[in-house]
């Protein structure tokens, strides 16, 4: 086949992990040729574009696809996108994330594309967002919905608010969790004692990882709002924050103000291969994000063999049960602090949910099956679709 996948930045982060495995997957595995669209890696989560060239994939870099709503500077990526799909000819238009599937579904579609389908990661709406952002992201998302022939969900979660929501059709929709190297979280690659002693862990620690972007609704400033009675009930307690962002000083200020600046450990960006390795170092995993689809880290924590404390956002649920884990409503702070003290004062317990985690999921959220699941997509609507739809 001939496919495009667009996506609005290749940063360091699950939706770009997700579409870069399919891409390269669909190149190395069934020889398709394939090109990824993407814009601009602003910011300083780091990127993927060394990692895609390393793979011998080919990349088009469109400095107009940017992220914040630009109406001049989005009508000319527009355009360059109905350039772009015209010069390849693609079979397959495959979009992602909410500005690149506006404006990647409107082009493909209005250049008689014979396949368009795109993947809902997260919401762009919701709770966290201004009450006119909400009418305007719902109202772009119905449009952008009746401009492709199929809507992934990283989760069955993303189908039921889009559905809620009058985003698309039920018979649109297919959920395709996220892939990812599995086999690398089954077997991490370095022993556990060296990278605690990296890490600058004790024997007696107890180690509480999350993954995330020091970015806003990414759930940091719950953790530090707990520590410190955390912290005075065990003090063996220890969080590792793996990840970086643009709130990285203030968060430090934080902690500093409160004195348990010791306590964390801000790795900073690591390479996406570290991620085994650290989370095998740690004891459990904490994603108290407030806007997720399914965060990967949750799935790859199990894989590990670590219980995960999370709230109760999106896809959660589906991979944070009773055996698993521990599941909180957004922001109930007295039971992040509850549950973070009950999995540090049982070792068995972590172990029995680690265990249930790796039993559970190994299967689901292997990249293999992702990409087989979405190629086998492409393949029933290209036979489905006739010419000129």
């Amino acid at each position: 086949m001939r496919i495009v996948h667009v996506i609005t930045r290749l940063i360091l982060g699950g939706a770009q992990e997700n579409t870069l495995l399919t891409v390269e997957d669909l190149h190395h595995a069934y020889g398709d040729d394939v090109t990824l669209i993407t814009g601009p890696a602003e910011g300083p989560e780091g990127d993927l574009f060394e990692r895609a060239r390393e793979s011998g994939l080919k990349v088009e870099l469109m400095p107009e696809l940017v992220r914040p709503i630009r109406p001049l500077t989005d009508l000319r990526a527009y355009l360059k996108l109905r350039e772009a799909f015209r010069r390849i000819r693609p079979d397959v238009v495959h979009t992602h994330s909410s500005k690149a599937g506006i404006l990647g579904r409107a082009a493909a579609w209005h250049g008689r594309v014979p396949v368009v389908v795109h993947t809902i990661h997260g919401m762009p709406f919701g709770t966290f967002e201004t009450p006119f952002r909400n009418w305007m992201y719902i109202r772009l998302e119905r449009w952008a919905a009746t401009r492709c022939h199929a809507i992934v969900s990283v989760c069955d979660a993303m189908t039921e608010q889009a559905i809620r929501a009058r985003v698309g059709q039920e018979a649109q929709f297919q959920t395709v969790y996220s892939g990812m190297d599995a086999d690398a979280f089954l077997n991490p690659p370095r022993p556990r004692d060296e990278v605690r002693r990296e890490l600058g862990l004790g024997d007696g620690d107890v180690a509480f990882a999350t993954v995330a972007r020091l970015f806003e609704l990414k759930g940091h400033d719950d953790i530090i709002a707990v520590a410190p009675e955390v912290l005075r009930a065990d003090p063996r307690v220890r969080f590792v924050w793996i990840g970086d962002g643009i709130l990285r000083d203030r968060l430090i200020a934080d902690l500093e103000r409160l004195g348990i600046r010791d306590r964390f450990i801000l790795t900073g960006l690591v390479p996406p291969g570290r991620i085994p390795e650290l989370l095998s170092a740690v004891d459990a995993v904490i994603h108290p994000s407030l806007r997720e689809g399914l965060a990967r880290v949750i799935p790859q924590a199990l894989l590990v063999g670590r219980p995960v404390i999370s709230y109760d956002i999106d896809g959660a649920r589906e991979v944070v049960l009773p055996e698993t884990g521990i599941l909180l409503p957004p922001r109930d702070l007295g039971g992040l602090k509850d549950g973070i003290l009950r999995l540090a004062a049982d070792p068995a317990l972590r172990h029995a949910m680690g265990a249930e985690g790796r039993q559970r999921f190994a299967d689901r959220f292997r990249h293999e099956t992702m990409t087989r699941e979405l190629r086998s997509l492409y393949e029933r609507l290209l036979g489905r679709i006739a010419p000129g739809r």
